[in-house]
């Protein structure tokens, strides 16, 4: 289907686009979850859809296990259930649906049962909601076969992501979405159509350096290399977009090419996306490398509550250029200036609460 876009686009309009889209072209379709007739809708997302589509938008009270049995059951009966949690750490009490249930049906009755239903799961940092409101979980659920898991960057992915796994894809899909994303504007045009809806994009071609990126780490890469780019580093950036599918060939082309790379992840490190894209590299040929690779994610720690904290938790702009810098000069005193500290929440959003 060919997917027209306005040439600026917030990540909220898009997402809001993707369910109006999703609940008009199916009378199967439905959206539940706690919060998605509230007036705030998902930050937007799901605003007034309950008027539209009286029915077929479910609000929920917390129980999100008994929710998320729900929406397989309804899959397996021919519903194409859109499951949101405002918070990613609220899947947590929906593992056993998900992971048990939704992931392996398809195998364990011989391809008679299908699940396709999208859960949608915000991610990020905000205004300080510490250890159990911030965590990014993408690689705990891209970790189980049968579940696809996609972090997508730009209104644009959202769109052709979210359409081909509603119209076309016949499992579950996970997203993770980004809280401080949504407002943000987006020129459309800037992103030529995919093959492959859920593979990885190519963002930016260069020469010294790959970053491969996910989620909000991909505009701060971007970011990232426009300045480095004034200081004569040349970087290449692949947005990995779908982290239970990298695109192994995309990240080895890029890799050869550069001869070193920098993971950046919204997450934690040992067990993660950044070791995930490790490990291609390892298996396929880690003679491409002329230097270690640098991986950039949350520091190994619950989220601190503190802003102070905060701020110096999770990876960004002012981090990412000062270890690319320092890998592709192959010194700590690497000559290129980095730009006053802003913290993301002050760049990106200021939040006044309560998401």
């Amino acid at each position: 289907m060919t997917i027209s876009l306005p040439p600026r686009m917030t990540y909220r309009d898009g997402l809001a686009t993707a369910m109006r889209r999703a609940m008009a072209e199916s009378d199967n379709t439905i959206i539940i979850g706690q919060g998605v007739t509230d007036h705030k809708g998902i930050f937007g997302t799901t605003s007034d859809l309950h008027k539209e589509f009286p029915g077929r938008v479910i609000e929920t009270p917390l129980s999100e296990d008994a929710v998320t049995g729900l929406c397989v059951g309804g899959a397996i009966n021919g519903l194409y259930p859109i499951n949101t949690h405002i918070r990613a750490d609220f899947g947590l009490l929906a593992v056993n649906q998900l992971i048990n249930m939704a992931a392996k049906y398809k195998y364990m009755f011989g391809g008679l049962f299908q699940v396709p239903m999208l859960v949608r799961m915000v991610i990020g940092r905000s205004w300080g909601q510490g250890a159990q409101h911030s965590q990014s979980l993408q690689s705990l659920f891209a970790h189980i076969p049968g579940l696809t898991v996609v972090m997508p960057s730009t209104p644009e992915a959202i769109l052709r992501t979210y359409d081909h796994a509603v119209r076309t894809h016949k499992g579950p899909v996970v997203s993770f979405e980004h809280r401080l994303m949504y407002d943000l504007s987006f020129d459309t045009d800037q992103h030529p159509p995919v093959t492959d809806p859920f593979g990885s994009r190519l963002e930016r071609r260069g020469k010294d350096v790959t970053i491969v990126a996910t989620s909000i780490m991909v505009l701060e890469a971007r970011r990232a290399a426009a300045h480095l780019a004034q200081h004569g580093i040349d970087c290449e950036v692949i947005d990995l977009h779908c982290v239970s599918r990298p695109d192994r060939k995309m990240i080895m082309d890029s890799v050869t090419k550069t001869g070193k790379l920098v993971v950046a992840d919204t997450s934690w490190l040992p067990y993660g996306v950044s070791a995930e894209v490790c490990r291609i590299v390892a298996e396929s040929d880690p003679g491409v490398l002329k230097a270690p690779v640098v991986n950039l994610g949350m520091a190994l720690a619950p989220c601190p509550t503190a802003k102070s904290l905060e701020d110096v938790y999770y990876p960004d702009l002012h981090l990412t250029i000062d270890a690319v810098a320092k890998l592709v000069r192959g010194k700590a005193d690497h000559g290129v200036p980095i730009p006053t500290h802003k913290s993301m929440t002050d760049f990106y959003k200021h939040f006044r609460g309560p998401f």
